[in-house]
């Protein structure tokens, strides 16, 4: 509901943007802006259909990839605002309606969260998808000395799950593993293949 409610806000406006039909609700700018986004990110196995990935009974289906989910994930990682809001465990809000002010706590359902350095982004579950699960954590910056001259390399770590029986467990053996061979990777040398880059 809450992505459905900000979706609509937001399409509210940016629909006179939108060239031609007007006979869209606002939440269907709102999704094309979506696709827009995927387009830009090269997240070429991803279509959305809606602002909140629930596929039961929508036509034509929506549809992603771990790998495109990634891309998606750095680029909002790279936004503070996000990564503030993916960081809270719970988080209070108040609003008004009808002369009442309403307050609620939000809840993080992602129990990882703080644990082994964890600090985002998603959980979630459809019909079709099954348990899902984005993790991103981060370790201190290392700094590598050569004489004169100071490299220091940030240290992030992303996990994604999609059709999980165990997201969480899974989630935190393969962020273990992850670091092992980060660890291995660092002290090889950091050669990079340009061609398993995202």
């Amino acid at each position: 509901m809450a992505a459905y409610t900000l979706a609509y806000q937001v399409g509210s406006k940016i629909e006179s943007l939108v060239p031609g039909d007007t006979k869209h609700t606002p939440v269907d700018p709102f999704v094309a802006q979506m696709n827009a986004l995927a387009k830009q990110l090269k997240m070429d196995r991803t279509r959305f259909v809606n602002p909140h990935g629930v596929d039961y009974k929508v036509k034509p289906l929506p549809y992603s990839t771990a790998e495109d989910m990634a891309r998606l994930t750095r680029y909002a990682m790279n936004k503070a605002s996000f990564r503030f809001y993916v960081s809270q465990k719970e988080r209070q809000i108040s609003f008004d309606r009808a002369g009442r002010r309403l307050n609620y706590v939000l809840r993080n359902t992602n129990e990882l969260l703080g644990k082994m350095g964890i600090d985002g982004v998603k959980t979630g579950r459809t019909a079709r998808s099954g348990d899902c699960l984005i993790l991103y954590a981060n370790r201190q910056a290392e700094v590598v000395r050569q004489g004169q001259m100071e490299t220091v390399y940030p240290r992030h770590l992303m996990v994604v799950l999609l059709g999980s029986t165990n997201r969480f467990g899974e989630g935190a053996a393969l962020l273990q593993r992850g670091w092992q061979l980060y660890d291995q990777w660092a002290a090889g040398g950091r050669v990079a293949d340009s061609k398993k880059m995202l």
